[in-house]
């Protein structure tokens, strides 16, 4: 039994209880309760429980609640309160079961299989035990809580999983739980530790004195003390003596026996004579014979030894050559992306430019414009500054003339010359506004013929396009229709007499295995609308071939120099070694739940051809994704898929998970499985390009006649302006000349003065104004120029980029097929480099194999013969030396017998003889011992029970004595039975009361006082009581409470679980209790409200 501690019971002094406070800290994890107030007016300074106690339950899908908890617990007393159904019982029963217990120990079903829900398929428990402090069970592996998680099936099987703190899985063993469960002295199927409701009614309702001493069979008094465990190993013990008993006559009968037979086969071993002399020559020829077969597989070993050698020197050559052959494909590689980052970067310089283009093309036209506005106004600007100076001219001229004239002139020829000058004006304004609507018309055409020949350029670049697709797409119809009578044809003109040249070199033996080609012929599509992302993923590969060998790639390589002329393209060759099983790629193949990669969106019926596709391009890791937009999301919106390196989308779009490249290719050319709907296709798409074209060219030939129309228009409307402005020019001079003209003897000289000075004001205004015009059409004429000397250099640009972008196409092919060389190169040392090795391993397992049996056979033949002999004969010619030897020494045995195995025969027989009768004797004194013991134990036994029986008795008086009752408890272990009697109140003492005759609640209350004896003989680290007060009244239950409460107060280092649905709102506030609320279940409710009782929600219900 383990240490106790003593507990003193004191006189009830509760008048009246404070309602429970709430609990602040409820949910908090932590040792909240060990520094605690104490129930009674005292204080207690004992500290709390560290082993063994609950800190949680959690159940899932048991009984009938889908989800219960997680409860965590106090330390010491814990109150779980509610109605009938909102779940208590499932919680004890979890406990029981969790724990290890049967399913009838819950008296809840006969089978686990019945706490599982309606429903569902299976349930879990998991309970958190404490594991602290020096008598913490392997405290460095689970840390300070061990946690027991339970699995019920549907057919009622259960597994465990053992946890530490952290949560890492210990152990799933039952026999880990059993042993923590002895170390913490857990015993879940006592009903002292766990009293179940139905095993609580049925102890409460007996009136049965033997049902106190045992519950259902199960001994109560003796469970709880452990003294039923000691009585079943006193018993075990005794049935074990009997059986050895019984074993020790049965040894004594075959001695004699054995007796009788070793005398026999000694007598007939004193009887037979030796033939040592043969013996001993055989064993001599034995000792050669072990020492020949060691010198013979010492000279295997020798020449094996020179093999490896040999072995690893030709793979450090490999391992070289590998090392070079990854510099030139990495150097491959490098170029290749380089080419491959030139040509991106060109193709987004050249997009980033188009609008910039754009954009500086229109500023250059609304630059012309406004300069060639610019220009009419100095145009204008100079003719009236020029005809100013001749006005200014003539006046001078006048002058003079009329300072020296003295005649003067008629008055008629005044009046007809002022007539005239009149027309003339009506006449300049006529034509000057005939020269505004001739320019304007000018600057019409202008526009319209520029525009024209911008047009004129790109239906000439559109049609150059639409020829070369023309051009490309009547080489394909072609080939569409030749491949009608011969598909192989779509993968060129020469492959059917290509592939009747291998097969004639075949026949004629110039082949090791018969190459496989073109590829795309034997690979079959499972979705017709992947046929163009997968030509464009494959590419080249479509029509290559495979060889076995460089042998077969030389021959296939002088086969193809007859169909293909050089300098011209050849299908790609592929050397692997042929095998008959595809790769198996599942651990490193990309997945994706809705999109297939190129190997599994493709039928391949030959292994060879599928590995080649595999080791070229890793179709296994490229995705096919039908959408565009779809594969920018998968690929580059998110992270890519494991082992996905790039994707294809129906249009034949390669997709990266940083960049995006278009395909130039429509439609697919090799795979497409409908032929004449191609051809029918293609041909209406040849038609439409042709319609395109003649469209195009009609269009064209409409844009020279406009061009040429307006150019005229345009030329006659120059003339036109240019006649004007001679007329206009003139109608001013005459009507300036007619107008200086006067009258001698009207003439004012000093008129013609003040108006020759006016106009050489004008003059200068006009100038000035000519400069700034000047200054201004010399500014637009700068921007002018910048801006065409901008939009001509970024249109430069363009076509620069243009220029260098077909090279470097050019370039990346080679490139790609360069790092394609280089891989089959590596590919090839890598094989060569694996057979060598597996050879090399191979000799070396030999070798292992040859050293493991020399020193076998060594140690056999130092076995035989410790000294090593030299030996020159050889061991078959030993081998037959030994066998005439031995059939000379058989036939001695025959006539004589065989001396070693009769005397190998007495030697058993009296081996046998003598450890049977030493097992007899060892097993006689082994009883002898035992007897003596259990005398011993058995009345140690007796003693003990006696003793704990006294402090029952003891404790349950003391117990009565709280409500002033007497009782006494009368146990007799010989019938195991227990009689209780009570006299309640301050009556006769000596009339003592058989429980029948008491009342529900004095039963009840005499019945806690006896499980509260028994809990303090017993030892558990927890107890729990399941609906104990439910058959008292508000007095019996109150004092029932106390008397529990003052045992856990003195008991801190144990846990009480009260379950009962009363609402303990009388409780006492305290940090050492904890109150466990559970709600009444809802329809479709799946996981119950677990929450404290706060004060306000306890008045609100009452």
């Amino acid at each position: 039994m383990a240490k106790r501690k003593e507990e003193n019971f004191f006189s009830p002094e509760n008048a009246k209880r404070p309602r429970q406070e709430e609990l602040d800290d409820f949910d908090k994890d932590g040792d909240e309760d060990e520094c605690t107030v104490s129930f009674t007016n005292g204080t207690s300074t004992l500290t709390a429980a560290e082993v063994g106690i609950i800190e949680s339950i959690q159940l899932r899908n048991f009984m009938c609640h889908s989800m219960l908890g997680p409860f965590k617990f106090g330390s010491n007393v814990n109150f779980v309160v509610g109605n009938n159904g909102s779940g208590k019982s499932a919680v004890l029963t979890a406990l029981i079961v969790g724990l290890g217990g049967k399913a009838v120990a819950t008296n809840r079903g006969s089978s686990l299989k019945g706490f599982v829900k309606d429903g569902q398929n299976s349930a879990d428990i998991s309970i958190t035990l404490r594991n602290r402090g020096d008598d913490a069970y392997r405290a460095n592996v689970y840390g300070n809580s061990i946690v027991v998680q339970q699995h019920i099936s549907m057919d009622g099987s259960r597994s465990y999983k053992l946890k530490s703190e952290t949560g890492t899985v210990v152990s799933t063993r039952k026999e880990e739980l059993i042993a923590i469960l002895d170390h913490f002295n857990i015993q879940v199927d006592n009903p002292v530790s766990v009293l179940t409701q139905e095993m609580s009614k049925q102890f409460l309702q007996s009136k049965n004195e033997g049902d106190k001493y045992k519950v259902r069979n199960t001994k109560f008094f003796m469970k709880a003390t452990q003294l039923e465990q000691m009585k079943e190993d006193y018993s075990y013990i005794m049935e074990t003596k009997e059986r050895t008993k019984e074993q020790i006559n049965q040894g004594e009968e075959r001695l004699i026996e054995l007796k009788r037979q070793c005398l026999e086969k000694e007598e007939r071993f004193q009887s037979i004579a030796g033939l040592s002399t043969m013996k001993t020559n055989l064993e001599y020829l034995k000792h050669e014979m072990a020492w020949a077969v060691v010198n013979e597989i010492e000279k295997q070993l020798n020449a094996i030894r020179d093999n490896i050698k040999i072995g690893e020197d030709r793979a450090a050559r490999l391992d070289r050559k590998m090392e070079e052959q990854q510099v030139r494909l990495n150097e491959a590689e490098k170029k290749y992306k380089d080419i491959q980052d030139k040509l991106e970067k060109i193709s987004q310089e050249t997009n980033a430019r188009a609008p910039e283009c754009m954009a500086l093309k229109t500023d250059v036209t609304a630059k012309k414009r406004t300069y060639n506005e610019a220009e009419v106004l100095y145009n204008r600007s100079l003719n009236e500054y020029r005809a100013l100076m001749k006005d200014d001219e003539q006046l001078c001229k006048r002058i003079e003339e009329l300072k020296k004239s003295t005649d003067q002139s008629l008055e008629p020829e005044r009046l007809e010359r002022q007539k005239k000058i009149s027309w003339l004006k009506e006449r300049v304004k006529a034509l000057q506004d005939q020269e505004s609507s001739i320019n304007q018309e000018i600057e019409q055409f202008q526009q319209a013929i520029e525009k024209d020949k911008e047009e004129r350029v790109r239906i000439k670049r559109e049609e150059l396009d639409v020829k070369h697709i023309l051009s490309y797409n009547q080489r394909q119809l072609k080939e569409l229709k030749d491949s009608k009578t011969d598909r192989l044809k779509r993968f060129g003109p020469h492959v059917p007499a290509l592939l009747e040249a291998i097969d004639d070199a075949y026949r004629r033996g110039r082949f090791t295995c018969k190459p496989i080609g073109p590829l795309g012929a034997c690979i079959h599509l499972r979705d017709p609308e992947l046929a163009l992302a997968i030509e464009s993923c494959l590419k080249g590969l479509l029509q290559a071939y495979c060889c076995h060998n460089h042998a077969d790639e030389r021959v296939l390589q002088a086969l193809m120099e007859k169909f293909y002329s050089r300098g011209t393209s050849r299908p790609q060759i592929i050397v692997s070694e042929f095998r008959n099983e595809m790769y198996d790629v599942r651990h490193r193949a990309a997945y994706h739940p809705d999109f297939p990669t190129v190997l599994t969106a493709l039928e391949i019926d030959n292994a060879v051809v599928a590995n080649s596709l595999i080791d070229m391009r890793s179709i296994e890791t490229v995705l096919l994704i039908k959408s565009n937009s779809v594969a920018r999301a998968v690929m580059q919106s998110q992270k890519p898929p494991k082992n996905c390196r790039e994707a294809f989308t129906a249009d034949g779009d390669q997709v990266f998970a940083g960049r995006y490249y278009s395909s130039e290719n429509t439609r697919p050319k090799f795979l497409s499985k409908d032929v004449d709907s191609e051809i029918s296709d293609l041909e209406n798409e040849v038609e439409n390009k042709k319609a395109q074209i003649l469209n195009l060219q009609q269009h064209l030939s409409t844009l020279e006649k406009d061009i040429k129309r307006n150019e005229e228009f345009l030329r006659r409307r120059q003339i036109h302006y240019r006649e004007l402005k001679v007329k206009i020019t003139e109608s001013i001079s005459e009507i300036r000349e007619l107008e200086n003209i006067e009258e001698h003897q009207s003439v004012d000289i000093a008129t013609l003065e003040d108006e020759a000075q006016e106009n050489k004001i004008k003059m200068k205004m006009v100038e000035k104004n000519m400069e700034q015009q000047k200054e201004n059409m010399e500014h637009l004429k700068n921007l002018k120029i910048e801006a065409e000397n901008k939009y001509d250099a970024i249109k430069q640009k363009i076509n620069q980029l243009s220029d260098l972008a077909e090279p470097l196409k050019d370039e990346l092919n080679l490139a790609d097929s360069e790092v394609d060389n280089q891989k089959r190169g590596k590919r090839h040392y890598e094989e060569k480099q694996k057979e060598h090795l597996d050879t090399l391993n191979k000799k070396k397992r030999e070798l292992d194999m040859k050293e493991k049996e020399l020193e076998e056979k060594m140690s056999q033949a130092r076995q035989i013969c410790p000294e090593r002999i030299e030996v020159k004969k050889s061991a078959s010619i030993l081998d037959k030396e030994i066998n005439r030897l031995r059939q000379k020494i058989q036939a001695e045995h025959a006539s004589h017998g065989d001396r070693e195995e009769i005397m190998r025969l007495y030697q058993e027989a009296r081996e046998t003889y003598l450890d049977l009768d030493n097992k007899v004797r060892t097993l006689k004194r082994f009883i002898k011992l035992l007897e003596e013991i259990m005398t011993h134990r058995y009345k140690t036994y007796q003693q003990f029970r006696r003793c704990l029986t006294l402090r029952c008795k003891l404790y349950f008086d003391n117990l009565l004595s709280q409500r002033a009752y007497c009782g006494k408890m009368n146990f007799d272990h010989k019938n195991e039975t227990l009689s209780i009697s009570v006299q309640p109140g301050e009556g006769n003492r000596a009339a003592f009361n058989d429980m029948r005759a008491l009342s529900g609640g004095e039963r009840s209350f005499s019945t806690v006082c006896f499980i509260l004896s028994l809990w303090s003989i017993a030892e558990s680290p927890f107890r729990c009581l399941d609906e104990f007060d439910v058959y008292m009244d508000m007095v019996n239950r109150r004092i029932a409470m106390d008397m529990i409460l003052k045992m856990a107060d003195s008991q801190r280092f144990r846990q009480f679980i009260l379950l009962t649905p009363q609402s303990m709102s009388s409780l006492p506030s305290s940090r050492l209790i904890r109150i466990l609320r559970m709600s009444d279940p809802e329809r479709g409710q799946t996981t119950l409200p677990f929450r404290p009782v706060t004060h306000e929600e306890e008045e609100d219900r009452s």
